[in-house]
């Protein structure tokens, strides 16, 4: 007990003499352990950022059947073969031709809070259809009709636009089913959507006399490219008649986005480490130097290399200690930075990783003290004692 207090007093009374010295060392291991701390925590947390990001360029899988149409069976089925963490949206789609002045026009019925979900990098200038009579359209059929948002408009609908007469001519038919809508919004994507018109499911089913059924669904899901090949799988193996298709240009994007991301964290940590472990290394090798004296007077009264070994590694142990409890709570303030500024969310402090960097601070601290030990087991104390 007496032999750990003197070694403990020794390490502790090393330290505060040099606090200068030890000061640099301490700030040194704990930025290191800072940068690996928090680019650990963003290494882990990246993919959940990421893939919050790539969500809102839209759908990553998409269901076809092998039949005529998708069903609302089929469709809830599939929702079961999902982890509900994973999935951010669902949207069953059901076209149809339908005419709004006189003219063919292709409307879609969906879901619109499931449509919200799934295509998040929808510009609306007004609102999205929440009531019946209601729809939105795309931006080239407001320009082509001259629709604005709070404009009714009448859509109607026949099994067929026109048929062919036995003459050879064509007749055109008298639509069965009509109904007025209010333009709530016009959808701007610089894309094919901005061509249709867009109404809730229960229009579309009043509008043409047809029980809902679906031609395609767009899913959104959370998960790297295994995990969505693993459930697309599994959909297909669980529900009848359906087929999930992965999105190759969404998921591959995301894949290539998130290693060479993980592969950029990766070498600043191993990076920063080095220069930490170069720096502490420098620390230690000019203290060697101030104490060779002292190093030599202890050789001559009696003092082995593993003493001066256990408390050069002593006190290279307890800045390491300090170093990384300090640089871990720095690294998830670093982490939370990156993390607002870059994905505009927050990240959730990993507690392990607390004793990790702690643990890594001691071991590059110990790494680096080798060689000034080495050096400091080298003292010949008659040539010290002699002043050479």
């Amino acid at each position: 007990m007496k032999k750990r207090k003197m070694y403990i007093r020794m390490i502790t009374a090393s330290l505060l003499r040099r606090r200068s010295r030890m000061i640099i060392a301490l700030l040194a291991i704990s930025i290191g352990a800072m940068i690996l701390s928090g680019l650990v925590t963003i290494y882990y947390d990246v993919p959940r950022q990421m893939g919050a990001q790539f969500r809102s360029y839209g759908a990553n899988m998409i269901l076809v059947s092998e039949g005529d149409a998708i069903t609302q069976q089929q469709v809830d089925e599939t929702r079961q073969q999902i982890p509900a963490d994973k999935l951010v949206g669902i949207a069953a789609y059901r076209y149809q031709t339908v005419r709004i002045n006189d003219r063919p026009v292709m409307a879609a019925a969906a879901d619109m809070e499931q449509v919200r979900k799934t295509s998040p990098f929808w510009l609306v200038d007004g609102e999205w259809p929440a009531n019946e009579g209601e729809i939105m359209v795309g931006k080239n059929l407001a320009e082509i009709y001259n629709l604005k948002v709070g404009k009714r408009t009448t859509c109607t609908f026949a099994p067929e636009s026109e048929t062919e007469a036995e003459n050879g001519e064509t007749e055109e038919v008298v639509p069965d089913n009509w109904i007025d809508f209010t333009v709530t919004g016009i959808l701007d994507t610089g894309g094919k959507e901005e061509d249709y018109a867009y109404m809730l499911l229960s229009d579309m089913e009043k509008l043409t006399g047809i029980p809902t059924e679906y031609d395609v669904c767009e899913l959104s899901v959370s998960g790297s490219s295994q995990e969505l090949s693993a459930i697309a799988d599994r959909i297909a193996d669980n529900v009848e008649g359906i087929q999930a298709r992965l999105v190759k240009r969404v998921t591959e994007s995301e894949d290539t986005v998130l290693s060479k991301l993980q592969s950029l964290v990766l070498l600043v940590t191993v990076v920063v480490l080095a220069l930490t472990m170069i720096c502490v290394a420098t620390t230690m090798t000019a203290v060697v130097a101030e104490r060779r004296k002292e190093i030599g007077l202890r050789k001559a009264l009696g003092a082995s290399n593993g003493s001066i070994i256990a408390e050069f590694m002593g006190e290279g142990v307890v800045l390491g200690a300090f170093g990384g409890l300090l640089g871990s709570l720095l690294g998830f303030l670093f982490a939370q930075a990156v993390s607002r500024n870059v994905f505009n969310s927050s990240i959730t402090l990993m507690p392990w990783l607390v004793p990790v960097t702690i643990l890594a601070s001691v071991l590059v601290t110990g790494i680096a003290c080798l060689i000034p030990i080495r050096s400091a087991t080298q003292v010949d104390p008659a040539l010290v004692l002699k002043g050479e």
